[in-house]
């Protein structure tokens, strides 16, 4: 595919997504009706599509209409291309911007756009952010950086560093945050790499790694990790301490890999059904990693943003109080309840935590941090809360 070609099936995914196709049931449609389109042409599209998508308020403003042309046409100005380049009419490049496709220069966009937010989660953010907000929703703009977590129990990271490169990943030490590396060249190699397939380093976000560093896990503890998901911070703490770890899910099927990469890892992971929680001794430590609005992670998944609405914010944060009061009860007298969340939503975090201690007036505070999206991670929250002895 040309470059113009290229540009021109990323505006057909976009209509698509406009249309109310999430970004990877586009994608696939598209590649399945696209069978000529090779592998690089395919990950080309997809940068195409997922950068204007991530800021398609300003694209369509720039572009001068919110569509899959206008989007593309402001993501080309917006990296100081010039659309008439690629976008010639010849081959099956689309037609060449005209006088509808002139669009707003960036300085006269207001504050939401340009930022590309919704307002009413820019009015949120300024709110509970204050002046960090524009750095915030300007990071949230761009791509996230790739990262990696080192397993401690199979390499440290300059041997790690020296066997990614060995398959041609370059990666560096991330400063302050201990057995983080960054990618920062061919990190779609990764997951065919020996390192990762021998269990040496996983795909972890840098702060949620820094997270999982607050907790305070001692040799010999039981440790719940309550919400699992795909189980990252239940092998992150394995990897930390000789802790027993136990993994739980509300639907258990998004544990459905975390054997094999225990293994891989080699590490000893438990899953425990809902249904028997309350059958097993209480836990040292209960991690709470509660579902949230992901709004420290929207660079890397740009949908949750356009999707979330105040009706759907209020109802995570009534999921989350409510997972809190049932992990609480699973602490054992003097233990300990994390929660972290991958939010930078005061609702989402401080103020839940606010809201727990209020209602469970015994238990204190131990610790809080947050980390703000940017070079050095997602945004992300972590508190540690002690159960009265």
């Amino acid at each position: 595919m040309t470059p113009g070609a290229r540009i021109a099936a990323a505006i057909e995914v976009l209509d698509a997504m406009l249309a109310g196709l999430p970004p990877e049931k586009a994608l696939t449609n598209w590649g399945r009706a696209s069978r000529f389109a090779g592998s690089k042409d395919r990950l080309a599209v997809r940068d195409h599509v997922y950068d204007g998508w991530r800021c398609q308020r300003s694209c369509a403003a720039l572009g001068g209409s919110h569509t899959g042309r206008g989007i593309m046409i402001g993501a080309l100005r917006h990296a100081g291309v010039d659309p008439a380049t690629l976008m010639t009419g010849d081959g099956h490049a689309p037609q060449p911007p005209g006088p509808l496709d002139q669009g707003i220069r960036v300085e006269e966009l207001p504050d939401p756009v340009r930022y590309d937010m919704p307002d009413w989660l820019a009015d949120r953010l300024l709110t509970d952010l204050g002046p960090r907000a524009t750095e915030a929703m300007t990071a949230l703009q761009s791509r996230a950086p790739v990262f990696l977590r080192v397993n401690g129990r199979k390499s440290d990271p300059a041997g790690a560093i020296v066997a990614l490169a060995h398959d041609g990943i370059e990666a560096v030490a991330v400063p302050d945050v201990p057995g983080a590396l960054e990618v920062i060249e061919n990190a779609r190699k990764i997951k065919a790499s020996a390192p990762y397939l021998k269990g040496m380093v996983e795909l972890q976000d840098a702060s949620s790694q820094a997270a999982v560093l607050t907790l305070p896990l001692h040799s010999g503890d039981r440790v719940l990790d309550y919400c699992a998901g795909g189980g990252g911070k239940s092998l992150a703490m394995a990897a930390r301490a000789d802790v027993v770890v136990t993994a739980h899910d509300a639907e258990p099927r998004r544990m459905a890999d975390l054997s094999a990469r225990a293994l891989r890892g080699g590490h000893r992971i438990a899953q425990a059904r809902t249904e028997d929680l309350e059958m097993l001794p209480p836990f040292d430590l209960v991690l709470v990693d509660a579902p949230c609005s992901g709004s420290g992670t929207w660079r890397r998944d740009p949908a949750g943003k356009w999707a979330l609405s105040p009706g759907r914010l209020a109802d995570l944060t009534a999921l989350q109080a409510e997972i809190l009061r049932r992990a609480a009860e699973l602490v054992r007298p003097g233990g300990v309840l994390g929660y972290m969340t991958c939010s930078i939503l005061a609702a989402e975090n401080g103020q839940q935590i606010v809201a727990f201690l209020n209602e469970h007036g015994a238990w204190r505070e131990d610790s809080q941090k947050a980390w703000l999206p940017g070079p050095q991670g997602d945004g992300f929250f972590v508190a540690t809360l002690r159960a009265p002895d």
